[in-house]
């Protein structure tokens, strides 16, 4: 019986679609084959992915916990045990942990993202990317994931910290896109991390740095041979194809996620995964310039946080609310921006982008006195955030 377990484990396919099917089953398995054989980390990582890629970061902390009291003295366990924690919103806790983990060895990687993960959220931008970048030269050895991934992470704290524009597109270039060059480089992992970058650009209103960039990446991902991989690129492939004005080869991958996938999914699995394709038919019609259109998908109490099963994390779903609040102000929805924006900036007063958000929408309400105060705030904070 073990051993037929080790082998499944070992032939387990871990793209988003595959998994969806048999995820309980598969949760399970793992379950019975860490009881059995708890210092076995890499089958834990493989656990994990699939509760990422399957929107739970609840059962991938209790696997960690499941395992923890074997393996202490060991780095990488703290990094997975940081982020499902981060992801469940313990910000406290994942530190503690990643900080553990980078103690017991200064080249985990896994420890590095942790670590930043928590430093973004909390608007420790100056902080994270000196962290960050004194790091990096370790991450030579990583995945093209992790080492994209984590560079997606410095330029994002460059961007989202009011940083040096050349520098986000320094890292675009050096350390995102020119990953493709290695011999070993999976291109989908590439793909994902280099939309996602561009995605945020857009949002903040700098299409016209990024050059023939968007351009140069939609002509990749017309290849059908990077669809249907992972729920969260699929999307991101819609936007970068309509953006990029092919709207044939966008509609046709939105078409495929209908029938390929959705409608090949229980009648169960096909109620949860909706959302992943209300998600990409929103992105579609903001990529069009139809935000009017896009809004009346997304519904007026949209919140990206409750899309993890398209595989993603907090931070890589906040683009989602961005482009939601985008289009709030582009349909001039300017009431409902101010409440969704004054609620947000509750939780995130340290994000500058927000209150420059918020300053849009009562300008848009025609209210000056509280847009030169969120004027103001703004201000403070892009000028202290690299200083």
């Amino acid at each position: 019986m073990m051993m037929w377990l080790m082998n499944y484990m070992l032939n387990l396919r871990t793209s988003c679609y595959s998994c969806l099917e048999n995820s309980k089953l598969n949760f399970d398995l793992f379950y019975l084959l860490l009881k059995e054989f708890p210092r076995d980390l890499v089958s834990l990582k493989r656990a994990q992915v699939l509760c990422f890629i399957t929107g739970r970061p609840d059962l991938s902390l209790s696997l960690v916990h499941q395992v923890l009291p074997q393996n202490k003295g060991e780095s990488f366990i703290y990094g997975m045990l940081s982020f499902p924690s981060l992801e469940l919103g313990r910000m406290k806790e994942a530190e503690e942990a990643a900080k553990r983990g980078f103690e017991i060895n200064k080249q985990d990687s896994w420890a590095h993202h942790a670590l930043c993960h928590i430093y973004q959220y909390e608007c420790r931008f100056k902080e994270a990317v000196e962290f960050m970048e004194e790091c990096s030269p370790s991450w030579s050895s990583c995945s093209s994931f992790m080492l994209t991934h984590n560079w997606w992470h410095v330029a994002l704290c460059y961007l989202e910290g009011n940083g040096p524009m050349n520098r986000v597109l320094e890292i675009y270039d050096h350390h995102i896109w020119r990953e493709l060059d290695q011999p070993d480089a999976v291109a989908a992992e590439v793909y994902l991390n280099a939309a996602g970058l561009l995605l945020r650009l857009c949002v903040r209103g700098e299409m016209d740095i990024i050059g023939d960039r968007l351009k140069i990446l939609a002509e990749y991902l017309t290849d059908k041979a990077n669809w249907y991989m992972k729920w969260q690129l699929d999307i991101l492939t819609v936007w970068t194809l309509a953006k990029t004005g092919e709207f044939s080869k966008a509609e046709e991958l939105l078409e495929g996620l209908k029938l390929k996938r959705i409608s090949r999914m229980t009648k169960k699995k096909q109620r949860v995964m909706h959302r992943g394709l209300v998600l990409a038919e929103a992105v579609y019609a903001y990529g069009s310039g139809n935000d009017r259109h896009g809004l009346e998908i997304l519904g007026p109490d949209f919140d990206a946080h409750s899309f993890k099963l398209i595989g993603a994390s907090d931070e890589q779903l906040d683009v989602f609310n961005e482009v939601w609040y985008i289009m709030l102000l582009n349909a001039g929805e300017a009431i409902k921006a101010i409440e969704v924006f004054e609620r947000r900036i509750e939780k995130r007063q340290g994000f500058a982008f927000l209150w420059r958000l918020l300053e849009s929408a009562y300008k848009l309400a025609k209210m000056p006195e509280e847009a030169t105060i969120a004027n103001e705030k703004a201000r403070a904070l892009e000028c202290a955030y690299f200083q």
